[in-house]
C-alpha cells in the first residue's frame, strides 16, 4: 500500500475507523506529521482534535533511531531492542530534560492558555503517520491509559508487523492500514512526505474540528 501524502492516509484511516462514528470520539494526533491526518479522521467521524505530545529521544550516533520517547508527565518508554549501558542511560536522562523542555513549548505554542483535553470516559483515537520503532506511540498510550478513557484506540498507516502487538498491550483496538515486513522507513509510503511546519499545526488547530 502507498499512500499519495497524509490526507488521503487520513481519509483512509477514517474510513477504518467508521465504527466510532457518532461517539464524539476525541482524536489526538502525534505533532507534527499527523496533525494533518488527524484533522482528516476528526472531521469524518464527527470528533474533536488535539495534540497528544510525545518525543522521541534518538541513538547518541543515529538521531533518527528511537532509543527510548518521553510522555508530556516525563515518563520514558525504553525501547527493549536497544542494548542497556551506563552510557545508554545517562543520555536517555539528558535527553528527557531537553526533550520535555520542547514539549512545554509545544504546548504553549499549539494550545496557549490551556493543558490537554481531558479523556476519561472518553473515545480517544491516537493518529500517526506511521511507526518506525513504535516508541513514541507507545509513550502516548501509556500516558492516556492511567487517565482512564473508556476506548482507547491507536491507528496508522502503516507499520512493520512486529511493533504491532506491543500497541495491543495498551490499546483496546489497534487499525493499521498496512504491515509492511519491508519496511525501513515511514516515508517510502509516502509520495509526498513533505514536512508539516508549525504554522501548520496552529492553523488546523485553530480550525473547526479542534478541541474548544
Amino acid at each position: 500500500m502507498h499512500f499519495q501524502d497524509r490526507l488521503e492516509a487520513g481519509r483512509l484511516l477514517a474510513r477504518a475507523l467508521a465504527r466510532f462514528k457518532g461517539q464524539h470520539p476525541l482524536v489526538l494526533a502525534i505533532p507534527r506529521g499527523a496533525v494533518p491526518m488527524g484533522q482528516a479522521v476528526a472531521e469524518a467521524l464527527g470528533g474533536e482534535l488535539d495534540v497528544v505530545l510525545v518525543r522521541k529521544i534518538g541513538a547518541p550516533d543515529w538521531a533518527e533511531y528511537a532509543v527510548a520517547a518521553v510522555d508530556e508527565s516525563g515518563w520514558v518508554y525504553r525501547n527493549p531492542q536497544v542494548p542497556d549501558s551506563p552510557d545508554l542511560r545517562a543520555h536517555i536522562a539528558a535527553q528527557r530534560e531537553v526533550e520535555l523542555a520542547r514539549i512545554r513549548q509545544r504546548r504553549a505554542q499549539y494550545t496557549p492558555g490551556r493543558g490537554p483535553v481531558a479523556v476519561r470516559g472518553r473515545t480517544v483515537i491516537v493518529v500517526d503517520d506511521g511507526l518506525a520503532t513504535g516508541a513514541t506511540m507507545i509513550a502516548a498510550l501509556h500516558g492516556l491509559r492511567q487517565q482512564q478513557p473508556a476506548q482507547l484506540v491507536c491507528a496508522v498507516p502503516v507499520a512493520p508487523p512486529d511493533i504491532l502487538p506491543k500497541l495491543g498491550d495498551l490499546a483496546d483496538t489497534v487499525v493499521c492500514l498496512h504491515q509492511a515486513p519491508d519496511f525501513q522507513a515511514v516515508g517510502q509510503f509516502y509520495t509526498d512526505f513533505s514536512q508539516v511546519e508549525d504554522a501548520e499545526v496552529i492553523a488546523v488547530l485553530r480550525g473547526p474540528a479542534a478541541a474548544p
